[in-house]
């Protein structure tokens, strides 16, 4: 086998390994001959010719009279013309043999019945002649045009009723591993759910691919050597989904070096490095790895180029946009990093903000609006960097994002979901950074609205001494939000006897924590000062969570025994739950939000009734003021 295993290839050097390799041994999709009502979108593999001239018959082109144009030659105003041999006719009817051109109605007198003209016509004025779009014989289209309605549209218009198109491919999708298991609502611990080959599936869709799935392949060698072999036989391409890595149970690129050859094993991009790519007969195959974000990676950037490769199709057009990120990003020397990015319009500047960068966090993905690219041999990139940002969503959308940065709330989630449905093209992104966060991202221009529960241990306040401190001479307002029901969270029946902040060091508590920043962690701090404790007393105490959910998703699953969180939070898992404070959670907003039609549609949700009645039934809330503009200056 001519490859070696686990290289580290740039990827513009793999992939147009890759696409040579297609070019000189695989084959191109064949041809089939579809009905004009069913080629939308598909490509021709043929030229077509018009089988009629369209129009194929001098045709009206307006409602009036058709006639001789020599009968109506010298009349004027003072001198009108009477008709005596004309037909009526209607926009699109035929126009008599003995006719050649058609007056409007609107320019003719009708005198009792007696029609005349006050000014000549001119001939074939008004008719559509034969062949007027397109002539008989004529190419309507050349090969490899995409069709689209208005083409099918002139199609038919010529008489042409059939069209040559290139095939569809059809992509093999083979899921292996023993871990992983059909969807279903109740996996057991240990059971992965097999979602993979459903987002390629829609991905290949979208393609204008036919996928098809085989079924869940175990880790032995034989079998997934047997289905590679299948799938090459009945598709037009093959996708082995895992097993593509250097474990002991990762037969990917052995099962296709058996069945045919590897050309590359190992690409520089993160993630998605242990991608596979060769062939088996004359079918592409690629390794896919299987965690789904690298999967999305290796899909878009090796396997999009040698499916429109194989169907004649052009590269995927990026549309890439100028933004300005918002933190620091670290990145390996060895890889060129692919990183998800939530993109929002904020003081005239496009502000792209990093998302989780785990392989395995495909909801980054699916919550991504755009995706930046680190190269290889750069170590990273500084917050206020200029960079380019593939748009994975509509400008149009994007800049009509409001863009929420700061403590973590359901809140949030439910507003995005009120203006879903109520404001049709505006949206809400919102990113969990703490309270803190929050602070920075408003001062540094990186965010519209930040949510913020920050206590002031010195006079027991929320918010506004923060405000004060950080921004002195104004710029920003501050809207009141609700109160929020903190306490510890619990397992169920509390088998730990947790009453309190005392009982958190006690023998066996394991604790799971805030991030720094966050006005939840302050608030735990506050609490052990009071106390006279210490942090590093605290097992657990440096296990950090970005939201309230995913606290209370650990005590759920039993990795915590507790964690300080929001009494919402809690009843979402059937936790038990012991109240500490109603604290103040209250939305920071930048001054040129405020003035804009996107603050409109935000501070009305927040005042609504049906807002307060959502957030009353997760529980956990009350509401003074809510939606009330608050002074926090002396």
């Amino acid at each position: 086998m001519n490859y070696t295993y686990l290289t580290n290839i740039p990827l513009d050097e793999a992939r147009e390994s890759f696409l040579k390799m297609i070019a000189e041994k695989c084959e191109f999709l064949g041809e089939e001959l579809v009905p004009i009502a069913e080629a939308t979108g598909r490509l021709l593999s043929r030229p077509v010719y018009a089988a009629i001239s369209a129009p194929h018959f001098h045709a009206s082109a307006m409602d009036g009279v058709a006639m001789l144009a020599r009968d109506g030659f010298g009349a004027t105003e003072t001198t009108p013309v009477t008709l005596k041999n004309y037909t009526v006719v209607d926009t699109g009817d035929p126009v008599p043999a003995d006719c050649d051109c058609v007056v409007m109605v609107e320019d003719i007198i009708d005198d009792d019945g007696v029609l005349k003209i006050a000014q000549p016509p001119v001939p074939w004025q008004h008719v559509r002649q034969i062949g007027e779009d397109i002539c008989a014989g004529e190419m309507a289209f050349p090969s490899y045009t995409m069709m689209s309605p208005s083409a099918l549209g002139v199609l038919i218009s010529c008489g042409v009723t059939k069209v040559w198109v290139v095939k569809k491919a059809k992509v093999g999708i083979i899921p292996t591993g023993d871990e992983i298991v059909a969807p279903k609502a109740d996996p057991a611990p240990g059971e992965i759910l097999e979602f993979n080959s459903t987002i390629f599936s829609g991905m290949v869709r979208e393609w204008g691919a036919e996928p098809v799935v085989y079924p869940i392949i175990p880790d032995k060698l034989d079998l997934i050597t047997e289905t590679v072999v299948k799938a090459a036989e009945e598709c037009d391409f093959v996708l082995l989904n895992a097993g593509s890595s250097a474990g002991r149970e990762d037969f990917a690129s052995t099962a296709i070096g058996s069945a045919g050859e590897v050309l590359i094993h190992g690409i520089a991009i993160r993630p998605g490095k242990p991608a596979i790519l060769g062939r088996v007969g004359t079918t592409p195959v690629v390794g896919v790895p299987g965690y789904p974000v690298s999967g999305v990676i290796v899909l878009e950037e090796l396997v999009r180029p040698a499916l429109n490769a194989i169907a004649h199709l052009p590269a995927k057009n990026k549309v890439m946009v100028p933004a300005v990120l918002s933190r620091k990003v670290n990145s390996p020397l060895k890889y060129e990093e692919f990183i998800r990015v939530s993109l929002a319009s904020v003081k005239g500047k496009l502000i792209a903000t990093p998302l989780s960068k785990g392989a395995s966090v495909i909801s980054s993905f699916a919550k991504a609006d755009g995706l930046m690219v680190i190269d290889q041999n750069t170590e990273g990139l500084n917050a206020g960097s200029e960079i380019m940002v593939e748009a994975l969503r509509p400008m149009n959308q994007i800049l009509n994002t409001i863009a929420a940065i700061g403590s973590h709330d359901p809140l949030f989630d439910e507003v995005s979901n009120f203006i879903n449905r109520r404001y049709p093209g505006l949206y809400l992104s919102s990113t969990h950074v703490g309270s803190m966060g929050g602070i920075n991202a408003i001062k540094r221009g990186e965010a519209h609205v930040a949510g913020i529960h920050l206590l002031d241990e010195a006079d027991g306040q929320y918010n506004l001494s923060y405000l004060r401190t950080h921004f002195p001479n104004g710029g920003v307002k501050l809207m009141r939000g609700v109160g929020r029901l903190q306490g510890f969270m619990v397992q169920k029946g509390n088998p730990m006897g947790i009453k309190g902040v005392e009982d958190l060091t006690r023998e066996g508590m394991r604790y799971v924590n805030r991030q720094k920043g966050a006005g939840t962690r302050i608030l735990l701090d506050y609490l052990l000062k009071q106390k006279g404790m210490k942090a590093e007393d605290i097992y657990g105490y440096e296990r950090e969570e970005f939201t309230h959910l995913s606290v209370a998703a650990q005590i759920a699953s039993g990795s915590a025994d507790a964690g300080l969180g929001i009494y919402s939070a809690a009843s979402s898992y059937g936790l038990d739950f012991i109240p500490v404070c109603v604290e103040q959670y209250d939305i920071l907003m930048d001054e040129e939000f405020v003035a804009s039609p996107l603050f409109d549609a935000f501070a009305s949700i927040i005042r609504s009734k049906e807002f307060e009645d959502r957030l009353t039934e997760l529980g956990g809330y009350t509401f003074t003021d809510t939606g009330k503009m608050v002074e926090y200056r002396d």
